[in-house]
């Protein structure tokens, strides 16, 4: 989770012109879209949606084979959308007030003399720190290598990041990313449910909706069934990139450990938007949305995101879902109204150059309009803030 999706855009998106279509009788945009991304360095891509599966690059840097666009990958931040979910559900069951304090429920777990809300938790005004402090996660390419196996039980990373650091501001009066809070309301659930989330879940939402492929693993470090292998650029030049496949996310058990594939990925924002995990009134909440800039809004635990203001598309056209950004893993999964739905990963993440960065994201926009690009020099001069 260390590369903001509307963020690349945004600052990437400032000059634009037209992608020409001159291949566009011959290739589906989104697979010509996934092809150029591996071309600007991106080892694999998949791309699914109702009327496209396609596949770009290996799978394995080691060995030829495409990417397999049935398979599995780590979703990161996508998480998020489900733990919102489960959060709205016992608010649907009178047992988890939106506007109540999160102290109500866990008392003692944050320092701060502020309360701070169960609906700011979710919509990331809550002003709780981003992550780790400095000291406490990595700060070097070598690192995200080497600290692969660090155990993390549920209030770990919440207790090491609030006892370290201020708030950002004062709750509700501003919006800032927070994988802290979404780690807060996955313990929130726990408490509640008196079951582990993986459960909760398991229960309430993937086995529901017949989700296969979706599962929070937690400390288990492997990848079973992969789409692809995921990788990163973690050290300098001669040395190639590093295998980041095998990881222990417990750091990120509420905000973004969780694994999936496009197939459930869309199955479940099709049920979600649809109304079929929450009632109509709570997702009507979700969709009250704050401005974030650039064209994105944020609601609770959505994105939405305007594809004209971000400079994406030409139309005015309004998506929702979210990113997610873990070593090796960039995934978005964006919805419309209409019922259009487009989920993609990409297997180079926080060091991707900013013309890989941005041409990652066009197989998504692709489902939705005939995207616009920046201009070489655009791309070579946008800077890749970090998340």
């Amino acid at each position: 989770m260390r590369r903001s999706f509307v963020a690349i855009v945004c600052a990437a998106l400032l000059s634009v012109t037209a992608v020409p279509a001159v291949a566009a009788e011959r290739t589906d945009p989104r697979q010509a879209a996934m092809d150029a991304a591996v071309a600007a360095g991106i080892p694999g891509m998949v791309a699914v949606s109702d009327d496209f599966r396609g596949a770009s690059g290996v799978a394995n840097i080691a060995r030829p084979g495409k990417p397999d666009a049935s398979g599995r990958w780590r979703i990161a931040s996508v998480s998020k959308v489900f733990v919102a979910t489960l959060v709205l559900q016992l608010v649907a069951e009178k047992r988890v007030g939106l506007d109540e304090p999160v102290r109500r429920y866990l008392p003692g777990l944050l320092p701060y003399p502020e309360p701070i809300t169960v609906r700011q938790l979710l919509q990331h005004t809550s002003g709780l720190p981003r992550d780790l402090a400095t000291e406490d996660t990595w700060a070097s390419g070598p690192e995200v290598d080497t600290e692969r196996f660090e155990h993390f039980d549920s209030d770990d990373q919440i207790r090491l990041s609030v006892t370290k650091q201020p708030l950002q501001f004062k709750p509700g009066t501003g919006w800032a990313y927070s994988n802290t809070g979404y780690n807060v309301l996955g313990l929130l659930v726990e408490k509640i449910t008196r079951k582990s989330l993986e459960r909760a879940l398991a229960e309430r939402v993937t086995g529901p909706l017949h989700l296969r492929d979706t599962s929070l693993p937690r400390d288990f470090p492997f990848l079973i069934g992969a789409a692809a292998r995921g990788y990163e650029q973690l050290y300098d030049a001669p040395r190639g990139l590093t295998d980041v496949t095998t990881y222990n996310y417990s750091r990120y058990f509420g905000a973004g450990g969780m694994v999936s594939s496009a197939k459930d990925l869309n199955r479940f924002f099709e049920a979600l938007l649809g109304g079929r995990l929450l009632p109509a009134d709570l997702v009507a909440e979700m969709r009250k949305t704050v401005p974030v800039g650039g064209g994105m809004e944020y609601g609770l635990g959505l994105m939405k995101l305007n594809l004209k203001a971000a400079g994406a598309c030409a139309e005015d056209i309004s998506i929702w879902g979210h990113g997610g950004d873990l070593p090796g893993f960039a995934t978005l999964s964006f919805h419309d109204d209409s019922g259009k739905n487009i989920s993609t990963l990409a297997t180079v993440d926080i060091t991707a150059s900013p013309d890989a960065a941005l041409k990652r994201q066009l197989p998504m926009i692709s489902e939705f309009c005939a995207p616009v690009v920046p201009s070489t020099r655009a791309v070579a001069q946008a800077p890749v803030p970090s998340l």
